[in-house]
């Protein structure tokens, strides 16, 4: 009886200092140019696994919506975390490039944006998650 008082209380006393805080990370996608297809988003929560479709910590896709689509991930943990988005105009769940490997479609960073020969690294789009969260990202 004791001891599962005492694992109530030392669950009760995780619980309150934020272990297992859960936040809600609201996107603003702006400048999406038409409400053709969908806005994927893909969220990694280390530099390994940055931009590595098999290791995306949390995924999915909105509804494209012509100037600025929203989008609302719950249930996220405290934690640093980095976003690639892009604009699934044709609806075909991949983002389409050309002969270079150069995205014909529009695309976002949190925080970093494409260079001239390549995307942003890890550290350049990484941010800290320990509330809820509003971001406003532009699409290039």
């Amino acid at each position: 009886m004791i001891k599962r008082n005492l694992l109530l209380l030392l669950f009760i006393g995780l619980m309150s200092t934020g272990v297992f805080a859960q936040h809600k990370l609201s996107l603003n996608i702006e400048g999406v140019a038409s409400e053709d297809g969908n806005i994927c988003f893909a969220i990694y929560n280390d530099e390994v696994s940055f931009l590595k479709f098999d290791k995306v910590y949390k995924s999915g896709s909105e509804k494209a919506v012509k100037g600025k689509t929203a989008v609302n991930i719950t249930d996220l943990p405290d934690g640093d975390y980095a976003i690639a988005i892009f604009h699934d105009a044709n609806g075909n769940k991949n983002l389409d490039t050309n002969m270079l490997g150069i995205p014909k479609e529009q695309i976002a960073f949190s925080k970093g944006k494409m260079k001239m020969f390549g995307p942003p690294k890890f550290d350049e789009c990484v941010f800290t998650l320990n509330s809820n969260m509003e971001m406003y990202i532009s699409l290039q």
